[in-house]
């Protein structure tokens, strides 16, 4: 049975209504910060699962909007961006980007490792590691053809999707639980000061906003630019050696111009409106993302694979309990930085900012969470993992 985009569209919006149901009624998963794409996605994913092998009913989505969902949301990341405030934050966000850096090169080391240990392929221990966990699926893919052409790894792109996958739902699931056992452990609250008056659109998805339909349509406009301007540049950069994932091209494309338009005082961006549309197709992409999870091809995964998967997760809780809350100075802000840094780091951007809603909407704002995540995990960190790819290929073990 196969639907087409619009009752994939459907399906979608009635995921994100049935997960927020769930966990109205479920005090357990309230208490752990799961979001709402992430319950209703994956209950979706397990009936599918089940349809197909119980009575052999294979279930596929149509999930041609998912990509235009996602830049959108990176579009409107980048239409948020605004440079002075990021110039508050720059200490912060340098500081954060370094936490990020030495994780993707815990990962490498340790995926490698495993896989030396268990008798398998380095570069299957490097595609369990930064390629596809902090790399997600488009990374993972895009390296996955690397090792199959040049290094002569077999089956490289599937294993790619799937460990792209498996972190994927983890990221969604291990955030909540980290960042709350270090508010609760710690006793930890947002600070006195801190109030909703400075908190970002992104920061409160469900608030009511006064916006018309003038703004939306200019709002729309940009991000159309966004969308064309970036995947245009993403494609000229193909092959070369700044090669860049769409949706980086798309951020920064945004970035340039809300703030090329703001300083001649041209044009003011209506953040009201450009938070509402990220929010809308952050959940929409969440939702598509997770429902249409193809949970047969993860139960299919090699036993070494998925123990490699496995113990980077548990990696991954471990250092953000560790180092990224410690680092960023072990209070309320830290442990939500931590609650995203599970997010795409085991999983995606939308994922990290779909973990940090979940913790604010629970304890409290938390305006430095929401002002670095979405930059380093959504532009700093591609470039950053590629540099560590690079240098980790070049160890003997490659040769």
């Amino acid at each position: 049975m196969s639907l087409d985009t619009l009752e994939t569209l459907m399906a979608a919006s009635l995921v994100l209504l049935v997960g927020r149901q769930i966990l109205a009624r479920t005090p357990l998963l309230r208490t752990y910060s799961i979001p709402e794409p992430v319950v209703g996605g994956l209950l979706v994913a397990l009936l599918v699962f089940a349809l197909r092998g119980v009575f052999r009913i294979d279930v596929r989505f149509d999930t041609t909007i998912q990509v235009p969902l996602m830049l959108t949301f990176f579009a409107t990341i980048g239409l948020n961006a605004d440079l002075a405030g990021l110039k508050a934050g720059g200490r912060a966000l340098l500081v954060f980007l370094g936490v990020v850096v030495g994780l993707l090169v815990m990962q490498d080391a340790l995926g490698i490792g495993l896989a030396w240990t268990l008798g398998q392929d380095p570069l299957l221990g490097l595609l369990g590691a930064s390629v596809t966990l902090s790399g997600g699926h488009g990374t993972g893919a895009a390296w996955a053809k690397v090792f199959a052409e040049r290094h002569g790894l077999a089956s490289a792109t599937e294993i790619a999707i799937a460990c792209a996958t498996f972190g994927l739902i983890l990221g969604g699931l291990v955030g909540g639980p980290v960042a709350r056992f270090l508010i609760t452990h710690h006793h930890l609250a947002p600070a006195p000061e801190v109030n909703l008056a400075g908190a970002t659109g992104f920061e409160q998805p469900k608030a009511v906003r006064p916006i018309t339909a003038d703004a939306v349509i200019e709002t729309v406009a940009l991000i159309a630019v966004c969308l064309a301007v970036g995947s245009a540049l993403a494609s000229q950069l193909s092959g070369t050696a700044f090669e860049l994932p769409a949706f980086v091209c798309v951020l920064f494309v945004g970035v340039l111009l809300r703030n090329g338009l703001a300083v001649p005082g041209w044009y003011r961006v209506f953040e009201l409106a450009v938070s509402l549309l990220g929010n809308v197709s952050l959940s929409l992409f969440l939702a598509i993302a997770l429902m249409s999870l193809r949970l047969g091809d993860l139960a299919s995964l090699a036993l070494p694979l998925l123990a490699i998967l496995i113990v980077q997760a548990i990696a991954m809780a471990c250092y953000a309990m560790f180092v990224t809350f410690r680092v960023m100075g072990r209070n309320y802000d830290a442990a939500v930085l931590a609650a995203g840094h599970c997010g795409f780091g085991l999983g995606a951007t939308p994922t990290a900012i779909a973990n940090m809603q979940a913790i604010t909407a629970q304890f409290g704002p938390s305006h430095l969470a929401f002002l670095v995540v979405p930059m380093v995990g959504a532009f700093f960190i591609d470039i950053a993992n590629a540099i560590v790819i690079k240098l980790f290929l070049l160890l003997p073990i490659y040769l």
